[in-house]
This record gives structure tokens, sequence and C-alpha cells, in this order.
């Protein structure tokens, strides 16, 4: 690769004053409202302010979802990439990066992989690939010209980080990187922020529905192909259609917003159901809504390690999920939840209805959920697995660690 022209260093990017500090870039196509972008956050509010200072790098924008962030010191730089691959930016990336001097560069799933060869070049010691999930455009991962990328990119990368055993397995069998290059570190969920809900007092701004009267189902999620809500609505008319009695409990709430709003409304409204539902769009109090809830639903079409269905194991909920990705991983089919086929409708709906009409099996799921998140997904694991990654410690001493 021809090494850019040096140019002048934008505004404001300095490296850290103090050098016992490592500087941490992390790169995503945008920092919006998602799974991925929550990990970021945990991740900067969480590591120790006095080893790690941190720049968010957006390809694209920053959200307000960055106030979540309770660090004061945190850089934001948003690049406004078109569609497409971002050959035009390289040149600033490049200078970005120059004038930072990171300690690590941290890219997040296919999109900011390219940015990795930028950072080599750069002189970056240390480039970390996380891969969360899969792209809403190969939800499978068998996309031949997604798994030549990332072969493409391959020798830049220093260590990959694989959110679920499914991701993991995918980059050693299809994209050929040797296990000594990857380690798993499964999403972090915060049990002190997430928990069950404990009686009166937990408030929810324009919740339609009563919680102590209806049986309400719950989804979070950004509404897009791969996360399919439209498959849970369509399921939930099913159950309203073969138990019409239930209507007078059954409630269903999809927190999160996103393309796929529309075609749910359409489907709602032809219905006649849509008084059923609540549509709450992106929440700020997604834990409080969560408590609400008398089960979780995950529709999926694929899954990396998903974030909000670690948030309703902590809340203590009984789950339905589609199998795919690392959801196997999280959910022990009829011990902690039920799996289902993934886009199998009438499976899904028997599931709901299994949940709501035999309550001791959703009982016993509730307290295996909430012991599961404690002692296998806490925060505290997952940002020790981070720190050690960050400060370069070889994979080989984080397995006997």
């Amino acid at each position: 690769m021809q090494k850019p022209e040096e140019g002048v260093a934008p505004a404001g990017l300095k490296p850290p004053t103090s050098s016992r500090k490592r500087l941490i870039v992390h790169v995503m196509y945008s920092f919006g409202i998602g799974g991925l972008e929550n990990v970021i956050v945990q991740l900067i509010n969480t590591l120790p302010s006095d080893r790690y200072d941190h720049v968010v790098l957006s390809l694209t924008t920053v959200s307000d979802f960055k106030n979540r962030i309770t660090r004061d010191d945190v850089r934001f730089v948003e690049l406004h990439k078109a569609a497409g691959h971002a050959f035009s930016l390289y040149p600033k990336i490049y200078q970005i990066l120059r004038a930072l001097k990171p300690a690590v560069v941290h890219t997040c799933n296919l999109a900011a992989l390219e940015i990795v060869p930028i950072a080599a070049l750069a002189g970056v010691p240390l480039r970390v690939h996380a891969e969360h999930g899969w792209d809403a455009h190969d939800p499978d991962g068998t996309n031949p010209r997604y798994q030549w990328l990332r072969r493409a990119y391959r020798p830049f990368v220093s260590r990959y980080v694989a959110v679920s055993k499914d991701i993991q397995g995918y980059l050693h069998r299809r994209v050929g990187i040797p296990n000594s290059k990857i380690v798993l570190i499964a999403n972090g969920v915060d049990t002190d922020v997430f928990t069950p809900h404990a009686g009166a007092g937990t408030v929810v701004r324009d919740l339609p529905f009563d919680p102590a009267i209806h049986w309400l189902i719950g989804c979070v999620g950004r509404l897009q192909t791969v996360k399919n809500q439209p498959l849970l609505v369509r399921a939930f008319l099913r159950v309203l259609a073969d138990h019409p009695d239930a209507s007078e409990r059954l409630r269903l709430v999809i927190v999160g917003d996103g393309p796929l709003r529309a075609d749910i409304e359409v489907l709602l409204k032809d219905a006649g159901k849509s008084h059923l539902v609540w549509l709450a769009g992106a929440r700020s109090d997604v834990a409080d809504v969560m408590k609400m809830f008398h089960c979780f639903v995950l529709p999926s079409q694929a899954e990396g390690t998903s974030c909000t269905l670690q948030e309703a194991m902590a809340t203590g909920l009984p789950i339905v999920a589609t199998a795919v990705g690392g959801t196997p991983d999280l959910v022990a089919d009829g011990l902690n939840g039920l799996l289902v086929p993934s886009g199998d409708e009438a499976a899904l709906a028997n599931a709901i209805w299994q949940l709501y009409s035999v309550p001791d099996v959703a009982l016993k799921m509730q307290s295996a959920n909430r012991e599961k998140a404690i002692s296998k997904f806490a925060l505290s694991g997952m940002i020790v697995s981070y720190c050690r990654i960050f400060d370069g410690a070889s994979l080989h001493l984080m397995e006997r660690a």
C-alpha cells in the first residue's frame, strides 16, 4: 500500500498527555443505538480510567447514544463516509492515527475492517478486530465476497475477538484465521442495572399496559431485517387467532426503531390489533421497561452474542429465541428458555403460548436465567478479558489466566 502524504493533524486530536496511559481508538461504521455500541460504552465506562484513554472514530456519524458514556474526556470523530469503501478517507484516517499515536486500534465488524491496514501503516502497534455479529446483507456468514475481504485484511490484524463460539468457528474454518489469534470474549451485562422486578416502585413513561393485569411479551432491538421483528408480530397474531380469549391479557411490547417499523405497523393495522401492541421506539430506560415484561422474545435471523438477550436473562425473564448464531450458547432449550427454528412462525407462536399457559415452566426459567447471567456473563469478566487483550497479552497467557 502506498503511504499517504503527511498532512496537518486534525485540530484537537493529540496523544494522551500521560505516557502511562494507553490510548485506544475504537473504530466502527456508526455510533448509534445497538448492541455493539453498547459494548463500546461499557468498555469506556468500565475500563480503568488511570490506564486507558479513548477516542471513538465513526466512519459515518455519532448519535446521542454517546451521552451514555460517563467519562468526560472521551473524544468523538465522525467522518460522514458515503456508501461503499472509504478510499477517499484513507489519507485523513492515516493523519488522525499519526496525530493520536494510539497504542491500540479496536475495529468492530466488517465495515470497519478496511481501516486495519491504515492503522498498520500509521504505526499502531496493536490492532484488535472484534466480530460481534453478521452483516444484514450476510445473515448466515456465507457471502463469498465478505469471506474474501476478511481473508484479505487478515495479515494486518494482531488479535481477533469473537463474541460467540459460532463466530469463533466461522473465523477459523471459513476465513482461515489460526485459533492462536482468536480470543472468545462474550459480551457482558451489568447485573446491578438489569435486575428482576421487585414490586411497586418502577414507573415506565408512556407504558399503555398494566403489568399487573396484562401479560407482556417483550422484544428489544433495532428494527432491521436481521432482527426479524415482523416474525414476532406474526407469531403474536397467530397466538391470538388460535386462542381468542388470550386477547384479554396478552400484549406485545417492541422497543427499538428502524426501517422495519412501517412494515410492522401495516401488519398490525391489517389485523386490527394495533391497540394490543406498543411500539415503544428507542428508549433510554430499557432496564426499567424490561422489568415490566413477563417473557422476552428474540426472533433474529442471525446473532453473535445478543446483549439484549443477556440483559433479559439478568432481569430474570423466561426466553423464547430462534436457535441461531451464539444464542444456543446462552439458552439451553427447556431449561432457561425455549429455542425455535429461525423463520418458523408456528413454532414461535407455540413457544410463546407454552410460557403463557404453563406458569410453572416460566417460573423455573426466571431464576435459572438470573443465576446464569450472574455466574457466566457478569460485566466484570468481560472487562478483565479486554484489559488483557488491550494490554497486548498473548492469547496463550490469556487462556491460562
